[in-house]
């Protein structure tokens, strides 16, 4: 896989393993181990993994724009489990300047569910002309929709428009239109923005401390299964340090264990008095 950390800026490839988390209040929940760099292909998995684990699927999931993919809204659709998912351009979308830096793309072409055609940007009806399927790397089918314009020849937005020789055609996947503007309310909406906002300071949080300041940046055993112990591990060293931390708190933030913190002091205080 291609790493964040290339320090020879070279795009190297190098032998690791896509982990996947699911937490709760900073607690993990559940993790698997995944073999392919795309976390699009990770989630379903991972999800199935969860159901094997609790004999139920969460409620809902909160996740960015790297799970965002047709196959995923389906599955979370199927198995009644809310998504907060975002996809590839939320963000952008939220920008003001977005529509008009992208005047061109197939989402600013206005669309008539009712007589099934788009409009170029010069007004021109763009009609149906067919579909096709494509397969992803996972197997899962996707249909698409084509619409080709009439009359391109001598269009003065041609140049900007698209660079065919022919008459422009786009392809309109209307399933994953139809998903992504379900999530893109779900995502602006008053619960959606409380999502949003909890989800860098749950999940990334939670990476932060085992990868920067437990330094678990490389695994010290080989092979899928050994690995997955040695994170399941980490995993779980990570929950008790929380566990305690909260039960510290409550108790005034006074020692988890006060009668071996005392004990260390004294034996401490012993040992600088027999080196003084």
């Amino acid at each position: 896989m291609r790493l964040k950390d290339d320090h020879m800026k070279n795009g190297q490839l190098k032998p690791a393993y896509n982990f996947q988390c699911s937490t709760n209040e900073q607690f993990i929940l559940h993790y698997t181990l995944h073999q392919n760099p795309g976390d699009s292909l990770t989630l379903i998995a991972h999800l199935k993994a969860f159901e094997q684990l609790y004999g139920q699927t969460p409620d809902e999931i909160i996740a960015d724009s790297g799970y965002g993919s047709e196959e995923n809204y389906h599955y979370l659709e199927e198995h009644q489990i809310e998504a907060y998912v975002k996809y590839n351009y939320f963000h952008q979308q939220q920008r003001k300047n977005y529509a008009k830096k992208r005047p061109f793309h197939v989402s600013q072409l206005h669309y008539n569910a009712d007589e099934d055609y788009h409009v170029c940007p010069m007004g021109q009806k763009m009609e149906y002309i067919g579909n096709r399927t494509r397969k992803t790397a996972s197997g899962y089918t996707q249909h698409l929709d084509r619409y080709q314009a009439q009359n391109c020849e001598g269009c003065p937005l041609r140049a900007s428009c698209h660079k065919s020789k022919h008459n422009r055609i786009i392809e309109v996947n209307h399933q994953l239109n139809q998903y992504r503007q379900q999530v893109k309310e779900k995502l602006n909406s008053e619960q959606g923005i409380k999502r949003r906002k909890k989800r860098p300071c749950e999940i990334e949080a939670v990476f932060g401390i085992l990868k920067q300041n437990r330094k678990f940046t490389r695994a010290s055993l080989r092979g899928l299964q050994k690995v997955e112990i040695e994170v399941g591990l980490h995993a779980l060293a990570h929950n008790f340090r929380k566990l305690a931390a909260k039960i510290s708190q409550k108790q005034g933030k006074q020692p988890l264990f006060p009668f071996q913190e005392t004990q260390k002091v004294e034996d401490l205080n012993t040992k600088t008095k027999k080196a003084a």
